[in-house]
């Protein structure tokens, strides 16, 4: 039986910097609101909205104080129930964060917890030192050592992410129905499910010493647990299936394998995940070292994603990685080329895509200076930790240029004019002075701008069902040329997809369905960036 987010294409907001309606510079659910026309108008079927709760802002939101409040700064709670009824006369359906691995050091149950003999105790990780050192010899996910000492307990707390962000214990059963609760109080205002942030981390089976790694020592104790299976099978029984819900789970170091015990239906956990091997082919070990791009390895890993999984959550770019276009593509010469030629991979792979805000205009990494003009903690702290290593200043510019979270969090550029129609205000960060050339007014009308080709893609992909449904059957993955068919019933469609800045000779022949340099017969030579679907 087919589901409703089968057919869905989710668009992900970044709240803070869609669209600012009051002049403060913070993007906010009014603003999501006066641009819902637009969204519709791109064909898209469901938000997926960045954390909106109540926090202190240390991660931008991923350190939630309250999760049954909207921050100030994003409005109102009676802003939210607009948005979602607004929205749904659309036929958008709302989407939003399930942070539960951590929550904020501000939220009530770890201020209470820091009380020894508080029934909140148990609702983290509470440790005493050994013999003078820390509890154990994890590292986080921020470049950082793991556990912070709090003066009042004499005692540490275990935080994988920032310090302000501690794990929550799922070995104490009333932290689980504490979710349930969040879930159903969410779930009953209208929403139509979760993306679930590093859902396969949650449950840690001992915080026993783990063996030295180069990155996250210690993760062989929390990554994709038996304990993470069975918190993730209750919630569905018990929760999401009365609803209906869409889960997509963020998941980190997962291997195929481990992504079907995950989200094969028979399993009961999640409808799909973010996998991030694809994320990584240009990458050495970690997102911080870079290296060449390499199409054909993004290819294999696409290709072996596609046919373990019954079902994919298509993504190219997030809130966390840099913009696709600057990473698989050609900003100089082949910049629109390029990015009409991801979205054709976007959207013809089997799976739900997801695209990122300003992906379908084809915006690009910053154009910062220096560090003075960055705002996220995970930078600061890998900075931080270069500088310990003596990495060179230069290099250091080099990957926050080229890796940092904020590439995608500067600002959506609606116009050319001042602050690119974010803000009246000064905005929370920099935008790109590109915004001039690269804006969604500019395309809005243009037939053959970035825009107007997502748009007929996605009309593309909805009045055809092998581009849903269809089986995926890779036909040649060379160097720099992708082909694969999507089949379904008596409909099979071809996709080529030149990542190369040079021209192809392929044998196939045909008439085109649709090409990013709008021919109609395709004559067996591929332009530079080119990307064709065959009938």
């Amino acid at each position: 039986m087919t589901k409703w987010w089968q057919e869905a294409i989710v668009y992900q907001i970044y709240p803070k910097s869609f669209q600012d309606s009051n002049g403060d510079g913070i993007g906010d659910l009014k603003g999501i609101i006066s641009r819902l026309d637009a969204l519709a108008d791109l064909g898209i079927n469901a938000i997926w909205l960045s954390p909106i709760y109540e926090s202190p802002n240390v991660d931008n939101g991923y350190d939630i104080s309250d999760y049954r409040a909207i921050h100030p700064d994003y409005g109102t709670m009676e802003d939210m129930h607009q948005l979602i009824e607004l929205a749904g006369e659309k036929g958008i359906k709302i989407i939003m964060d399930l942070v539960i691995n951590h929550t904020s050091d501000q939220h009530e149950w770890f201020i209470k917890s820091k009380e020894p003999d508080s029934e909140y105790r148990d609702y983290y990780y509470w440790k005493k030192g050994i013999e003078g050192k820390k509890p154990n010899n994890w590292t986080s996910f921020f470049g950082e050592d793991c556990w912070a000492y709090d003066v009042q307990t004499d005692a540490y707390y275990l935080h994988l992410f920032a310090k302000e962000q501690p794990d929550l214990n799922y070995h104490n059963p009333r932290v689980l129905e504490e979710i349930k609760q969040i879930m159903k109080f969410w779930l009953d205002k209208g929403i139509a499910g979760f993306r679930c942030d590093v859902i396969n981390i949650i449950y840690k089976n001992a915080l026993d010493n783990g063996r030295k790694r180069l990155i996250l020592t210690g993760r062989e104790h929390y990554l994709s647990t038996e304990g993470m299976h069975t918190i993730l099978k209750m919630l569905k029984n018990e929760i999401l299936t009365e609803y209906d819900a869409f889960t997509v789970g963020e998941t980190v170091f997962v291997t195929p394998q481990m992504g079907k015990a995950l989200c094969d239906e028979s399993r009961g956990e999640l409808d799909t995940i973010f996998y991030f091997e694809h994320m990584e082919t240009d990458r050495w070990f970690v997102k911080w070292f870079k290296r060449k791009f390499s199409p054909k390895r993004l290819f294999k890993v696409l290709t072996n994603w596609q046919q373990a999984l019954e079902w994919n959550a298509i993504y190219l770019e997030n809130h966390d990685q840099p913009r696709s276009v600057n990473r698989f593509g050609d900003t100089e010469a082949y910049w629109e080329a390029s990015s009409k030629l991801l979205a054709t991979l976007l959207l013809t792979l089997k799976g739900t895509p997801f695209i990122y805000q300003g992906q379908e205009i084809g915006m690009t990494n910053f154009d910062f200076v220096d560090m003075n003009e960055l705002r996220d903690v995970e930078s600061f702290n890998i900075d931080s930790l270069g500088k310990k290593l003596h990495i060179p200043k230069s290099y250091r510019w080099y990957m926050m240029k080229h890796c940092s979270r904020d590439n995608a969090r500067t600002p959506m550029q609606w116009s050319r004019e001042k602050n690119a129609g974010f803000t009246d205000g000064t905005p929370w960060i920099n935008l790109n002075k590109n915004h001039i050339k690269i804006n969604y007014h500019e395309q809005m009308h243009s037939p053959h701008s970035i825009l107007s080709y997502y748009r007929r893609l996605i009309l593309l992909r909805k009045a055809h069902k092998a581009l849903i449904y269809g089986d995926f059957e890779l036909v040649n993955q060379q160097t720099n040329v992708y082909i694969y068919r999507r089949r379904h019933e008596e409909e099979t469609l071809t996709v080529l997809l030149n990542f190369s800045n040079k021209s192809q000779t392929l044998s196939t022949l045909g008439p085109i369905l649709l090409s990013n340099y709008d021919r109609e017969y395709f004559d067996g030579l591929m332009l530079p960036y080119e990307a064709i679907i065959l009938k």
